[in-house]
C-alpha cells in the first residue's frame, strides 16, 4: 500500500501563538497511522502575498497541496472565526485542493475554536473539498499547552484518532478515483 501523503497547515502567524504546539501534538499522533507521510506547512514560515501577486510562496503551496492525498488545517479561533493566513492559503490555490479531504484541528477558550472549523467547512465546500465529518475541538488550549509535554483531554484525543481513520478512508478513496477520472469540476 503506498503512503497516503497529509499536509497539516498550521493556521496562526501571530506572536505567541501555541498552533504549531497543537499541530505538533497532531502531527505525533498522525504518524502513528500506517502508510501516512505527514509533513507541515507553517504559514508563518511560508509567507504568502496577501494581494496574491506571484511568488515561490504561492508555487510552493501549490505544488504541495497538488501532491497532498489529505489535508488538516490547524486553525486558531479568532473572534468566532479563523485567521486571515488561513484564508490567504486557501485563497491562494484553487484547483489542487480539489476532490481532497480535509479535517480540521481547532483550538481556542471554551468554545475550542468550534465556530472557526464551521465558518471553514463552507468555504472549503466551494473548494470542491470533503470536509470529513469528525474534528478536534481543543478547549482551554492555553492550559493544556502550557508545557512542553501536553496533556490534552481524552476527548480531543479520541476525536484526532476518529479524525485520522476518516481521512484515510477518504484520502485513499479519492486519490485512487482522481487517478481514474479526472474531477469535473
Amino acid at each position: 500500500m503506498t503512503d497516503l501523503f497529509v499536509e497539516v497547515i498550521v493556521g496562526s502567524v501571530r506572536e505567541g501563538r501555541i498552533g504549531s504546539a497543537v499541530a505538533d501534538w497532531f502531527v505525533a499522533r498522525a504518524v502513528r497511522q500506517p502508510n501516512w507521510s505527514v509533513s507541515v506547512i507553517d504559514l508563518a514560515e511560508l509567507m504568502l502575498p496577501t494581494d496574491f501577486s506571484p511568488s515561490e510562496a504561492a508555487e510552493e503551496l501549490r505544488r504541495r497541496i497538488e501532491r497532498a492525498d489529505a489535508v488538516v488545517a490547524v486553525t486558531p479561533e479568532y473572534n468566532h472565526g479563523y485567521s486571515a493566513a488561513l484564508k490567504t492559503a486557501l485563497d491562494s490555490v484553487k484547483h489542487e485542493w480539489r476532490a481532497k479531504p480535509i479535517g480540521f484541528v481547532s483550538y481556542g477558550g471554551v468554545s475550542g475554536g468550534l465556530r472557526a472549523t464551521e465558518q471553514l467547512r463552507q468555504v472549503v465546500a466551494e473548494l470542491h473539498m470533503v470536509s470529513v465529518r469528525q474534528s478536534v475541538s481543543i478547549h482551554q488550549a492555553r492550559k493544556q499547552f502550557r508545557s512542553p509535554n501536553p496533556t490534552v483531554d481524552a476527548i480531543a484525543t479520541d476525536a484526532a484518532d476518529r479524525m485520522i481513520g476518516q481521512l484515510d478512508w477518504w484520502g485513499r478513496g479519492l486519490r485512487e478515483h482522481r487517478g481514474r477520472k479526472a474531477y469535473p469540476g
